[in-house]
């Protein structure tokens, strides 16, 4: 049986890239409550990181330096060992689609109820709140270490409207529009849905403005642009400016890509 300070060698011999302790504990042959002095030497010494009570990253030689994996390596891992469901979304998801011409300082995660967000070494994990989790599409997206939930465009493009500031503001969301790629209009509808009438208005807004070569009636239906008051552009401003009356939208700001 390996040692504890053997373990991280182990795993990756074995294809292995995290462990819980109990685990760990099993592989040395050892209590539980044996294991945790070595897998803190093991930390120390950056071999290993633990991103969840009880849930032990190995760190590969070549990030070493770095002394933790980056998200996507370990994000799958973590999730399954909290039990928790979740897809990776907002700027995040945006740049591994192409549209990284701002590229994210923070890893965003999307889950269906709260949890505390955590800065490990460089690593920083912010988490937001999506009632309609399971409803979202996703793909699964192979990484070295094995696999990662990854929200579509469409599903990036709504949770980056219903989530502004997750996303630096309008301008940075149209700039990641324009970057996109390709978009099913109707997908993007039925996610909209999921959200709020006021979701689908400002991205209509927004798709008109930075990507003409949707057709938005899927989404006007949505959107229910002749009923009730305007929405604001921006809810955090003041009601203010004109009222574009495709959308029943109050333009109280000023969005431009930037490119």
């Amino acid at each position: 049986m390996p040692s504890i300070a053997e373990l991280p060698d182990t795993l990756l011999s074995q294809g292995r890239y995290w462990v819980t302790s109990s685990e760990a504990a099993e592989a040395a042959g050892v209590p539980v409550s044996h294991v945790y002095p070595g897998l803190a030497r093991l930390r120390r010494r950056g071999a290993m990181f633990s991103p969840a009570r009880g849930f032990h990253v190995v760190v590969p030689p070549e990030y070493r330096a770095w002394r933790v994996l980056p998200g996507e390596l370990f994000i799958d891992g973590m999730m399954r060992a909290l039990q928790r469901d979740y897809y990776v979304s907002l700027l995040t998801a945006a740049a591994m689609h192409g549209a990284s011409h701002q590229a994210p300082q923070i890893f965003q995660v999307m889950v269906d109820r709260p949890l505390a967000d955590r800065d490990i070494e460089g690593v920083k994990l912010r988490f937001y709140i999506n009632e309609h989790l399971n409803q979202m599409s996703v793909q699964e997206r192979q990484v070295h270490t094995g696999r990662m939930r990854l929200a579509t465009p469409e599903s990036t493009l709504v949770d980056l409207i219903a989530h502004p500031q997750a996303g630096g503001g309008l301008s940075n969301i149209a700039t990641v529009m324009v970057e996109m790629g390709e978009l099913d209009i109707d997908e993007i509808a039925r996610l909209a849905r999921l959200r709020s009438r006021s979701v689908a208005r400002r991205l209509g807004w927004m798709l008109a403005k930075f990507r003409d070569d949707l057709y938005g009636q899927p989404l006007q239906v949505v959107a229910e642009p002749e009923s009730g008051h305007p929405t604001r552009l921006v809810r955090a401003l003041p009601a203010r400016g004109e009222i574009d009356e495709v959308w029943n939208v109050q333009v109280n700001a000023n969005v431009e890509a930037d490119l």
